[in-house]
């Protein structure tokens, strides 16, 4: 079987590409060439690429209807006119909702409140909104924070603190969040190209969801340290938040949030239409991206 997957060059690529080499042949495609004719040449699309979520807030909204939108929308349209019978489109789960009460699941009506996350339920909804031929297949893929080897993101941010034995100050703090390991989502990108699975969307996350103190002790323990997890009064926390508004500081209340939200995914209709466990448990997964930031 012959595929092509966009984003090559990402995170996810990176990781994805020796992942299905040996199994499929694998041709990569720049942004430029996303309206490329695919006829004749692949069985499987892959599409990885998009503009990612801005934390810093500088980007320009229309980049991200250009990019998550309208350039999934041409390559969608060269897979349906192409002779390739399976369509990957890796969005996220902001496309669903940016904060979470309870458990979020495929089921809810999506909400997203950021161009973000608006973009990418655009480009999901026009997927959906196309007739599909018969003999053909797609599968919106909806990932939680996504971690492994390479990372460079807010994971090891904090691993770069534990490391220093900064104590983390949240620890009154109890949340629940959902991680996905790169591994994970590699293994059921495979299964759903191998696999006669009904079209649809699928929320990817590990099976177990924990707190930042879980994780804080997980990055602390991979580097042989113990967690110095600091339990100061959540008033006291909220009040230097508050005080973070005015002054510019490094704690604020929009970080502070987002240190301590709960954000839990279901994972069960995935799992039901592949029929196979995750091969990594939560806790490995973030153990081992954690001894990735040793070397």
């Amino acid at each position: 079987m012959n595929i092509i997957i966009t984003g090559a060059t990402g995170f996810v690529g990176r990781n994805l590409i020796p992942y299905l080499e040996g199994e499929f042949g694998i041709s990569t495609v720049g942004r430029g060439e996303y309206c490329f004719d695919i006829a004749h040449k692949f069985d499987c699309v892959i599409h990885l690429a998009g503009k990612a979520h801005d934390l810093k807030k500088a980007s320009n909204p229309e980049e991200y209807y250009e990019v998550n939108y309208e350039l999934t929308k041409n390559l969608y349209d060269a897979f349906l006119r192409s002779d390739a019978k399976k369509f990957i489109f890796v969005s996220s789960v902001k496309a669903a909702a940016d904060s979470v009460d309870g458990i979020l699941t495929e089921d809810m009506v999506p909400s997203p409140q950021t161009d973000y996350g608006k973009s990418k339920l655009m480009a999901e909804e026009y997927i959906q909104a196309q007739p599909l031929p018969t003999g053909k297949q797609f599968y919106i893929l909806r990932p939680c924070m996504i971690h492994g080897p390479g990372n460079k993101g807010n994971l090891n941010l904090l691993y770069q603190i534990v490391k220093k034995g900064i104590p983390y100050p949240l620890a009154s703090f109890e949340n629940k969040r959902s991680f996905l390991s790169v591994e994970n989502l590699c293994f059921v990108i495979q299964k759903l190209i191998e696999k006669d699975v009904e079209s649809g969307i699928y929320q990817v996350a590990d099976d177990e969801a924990l707190s930042t103190n879980d994780v804080v002790s997980i990055l602390a323990e991979s580097n042989g340290q113990k967690a110095n997890l600091w339990h100061v009064s959540k008033l006291i926390i909220k009040f230097i938040a508050k005080m973070g508004n005015v002054l510019h500081l490094p704690l604020n209340t929009e970080k502070l949030n987002k240190l301590t939200e709960n954000y839990v995914v279901r994972n069960q209709k995935l799992k039901a239409a592949i029929g196979e466990d995750l091969p990594l448990k939560t806790r490995e997964g973030l153990a081992l991206t954690a001894k990735s930031f040793l070397s």
